[in-house]
């Protein structure tokens, strides 16, 4: 091919008068430069191409990120309130049944007079004895989903990692995963059952906000891959016998991955969900941030059993050489 391109090289004469010398055919080695070169800026294209496009998703999740964070301040304030005066209502409530309980304790010496009378039938009409038990049970379960929602806030604020400087840190990721199954929980609850089999982690030095959305890809991915009425997402973690690396594990029990798709799921932009349901980067960006923090993301996967993702980190930030 390469001689073919060199005999056959088509050589215009020069113009009348230029003095152009005319250029002699191409020698096989710069044939072979040239298509060396070319294959060089082909990949090098390519390689541009997939950081922007990391880059723009990463920018998006950055924008949902300060997005959630301003939801969750804004939220955050009237909560505030609200379960503060939930606080003071209920040592008003208290207060007002030591004073029924007085009102009860005198109600014998009304006996037989219009009031007593007038007294029984509002202490039916109203179900005074059920509403002096009601009222307590509604109490708590209100303050109880005022706390939810406060957790809901904080969890958040701990994802979009609100004061996040991006800044290495000694992080718990028990704490982590825990905020992010908060987030995703409207992924998950009608699909899976979470069972959390967490071993005894130390802190890990990372960046906490990347590593959730790891966690959160992981999780999402698994509840998508439930093809049954009901399935289970088993997360595990677990200390490396030398001590120097953590890991967790994300697994499902849903349709599994073919053998031949495999190799291609950290791929950008490989997906088998159907169209508008992803966009093939997810798994992409997370191998790349464990690979940031100078660890490894693992698949094990068979059709019909399900899907293991691990996540492997080093304890201590390890320095990894730029790619």
């Amino acid at each position: 091919m390469i001689d073919e391109l060199v005999q056959g090289q088509a050589v215009a004469p020069p113009a009348p008068g230029t003095g152009a010398e005319v250029p002699g055919p191409l020698s096989v080695r710069e044939v072979q430069e040239l298509i060396r070169t070319n294959e060089a800026l082909t990949e090098l294209n390519r390689k541009l191409q997939l950081a922007q496009d990391q880059l723009m998703q990463s920018e998006k999740l950055a924008s949902i990120g300060q997005l959630a964070a301003g939801v969750a301040h804004e939220i955050n304030n009237p909560v505030g309130y609200v379960f503060s005066n939930f606080g003071t209502l209920e040592r008003y409530l208290a207060d007002l049944f030591r004073m029924l309980s007085a009102y009860e304790e005198a109600e014998p010496l009304l006996s037989g007079t219009p009031a007593a009378r007038r007294l029984a039938e509002l202490r039916q009409e109203i179900e005074l004895d059920y509403l002096k038990e009601d009222v307590p049970t509604l109490m708590a379960e209100s303050c109880e989903g005022i706390k939810r929602v406060r957790k809901i806030v904080q969890d958040l604020k701990d994802f979009s990692h609100v004061d996040a400087r991006q800044e290495w840190e000694w992080t718990d990721l028990h704490k982590g995963i825990d905020s992010t199954l908060n987030i995703v929980n409207n992924e998950i609850k009608y699909k899976a059952e979470v069972v959390k089999a967490y071993g005894v982690l130390p802190e890990v030095e990372c960046l906490p906000s990347e590593l959730n959305q790891v966690f959160m890809n992981l999780l999402v991915n698994a509840a998508h891959a439930v093809s049954k009425e009901r399935g289970t997402i088993t997360i595990r973690s677990g200390l490396s016998a030398d001590g120097s690396q953590v890991w967790v594990d994300i697994e499902d029990d849903g349709c599994g991955i073919p053998k031949e798709n495999l190799s291609r799921v950290f791929d950008p932009f490989f997906t088998t969900k159907p169209v508008g349901k992803g966009t093939g980067l997810g798994l992409s960006l997370s191998y790349g941030i464990v690979k940031k923090h100078g660890g490894q993301l693992d698949v094990d996967s068979e059709v019909g059993r399900g899907t293991r993702f691990r996540v492997s980190l080093p304890v201590r930030r390890a320095e990894v050489a730029p790619s």
